[in-house]
């Protein structure tokens, strides 16, 4: 499929809540839904409606009003925009507890998104199936990286490692590396890295959830 729009410039907060509105929008999708409006919309992904109509003028003229939305087509607007139309292909390094939970689960909710090998250093790891999806000693980095056609990484490994890991895929043509730790990776320009920390995640939602139960009482 051709793109709907040319690609927006858009904050990674507005980045992050499309990826919600498109998992919604294919469970929607589902059940049959054909059209819904930003009041309705917002019940299903607690984001504000006045929220969710400024997102959604970034990206054109996605609704009419007193019509609301067509599911199908944000459907394909936001597919398009988030680049899931086409397979990303996706190495894991690491294959702790974490590492072995996400490739378990593998992004099932989204067939174009697929870890297709993983690393780890630990001789035990090494040549285990979790998924169907196999684990390779990093010294088989450059040769695995190659022959899979990997652009994307995500790496589990802790904080005093994950520079030289992040340097080893970098060397291999990954261009894209999700990170799990916290601490601040230093990679050449054109590269983008985005950080996941738990606990700052976690730090955030019991903050919005004080504040929810300060105002009811």
């Amino acid at each position: 499929m051709d793109r709907l729009i040319e690609k927006p410039k858009l904050s990674k907060a507005t980045t992050k809540r499309l990826s919600l509105y498109l998992r919604c929008l294919k469970e929607l999708h589902k059940e049959g839904v054909q059209r819904i409006k930003s009041s309705e919309f917002s019940q299903l992904t607690h984001v504000g409606s006045a929220t969710i109509r400024r997102d959604f003028s970034q990206l054109g003229e996605l609704g009419r009003s007193g019509y609301g939305y067509d599911v199908s087509y944000l459907i394909s607007v936001f597919s398009s925009i988030l680049d899931t139309i086409e397979e990303k292909r996706i190495a894991l390094i690491g294959c702790g507890n974490l590492g072995q939970a996400l490739l378990n689960n593998n992004f099932r909710r989204n067939e174009n998104l697929n870890i297709v090998c993983a690393f780890d250093t630990d001789a035990d790891k090494i040549g285990s199936v979790f998924n169907n999806v196999e684990v390779y000693s990093m010294d088989r980095l450059d040769e695995i990286l190659s022959k899979e056609k990997v652009t994307i990484a995500i790496s589990t490994v802790p904080s005093q490692y994950s520079q030289a890991a992040v340097e080893n895929v970098v060397k291999n043509g990954v261009t894209a590396i999700l990170s799990f730790a916290p601490d601040p990776i230093k990679v050449p320009e054109g590269i983008t890295v985005h950080y996941i920390d738990l606990t700052t995640e976690l730090q955030t939602l019991i903050y919005f959830d004080e504040l929810a139960q300060s105002r009811r009482g």
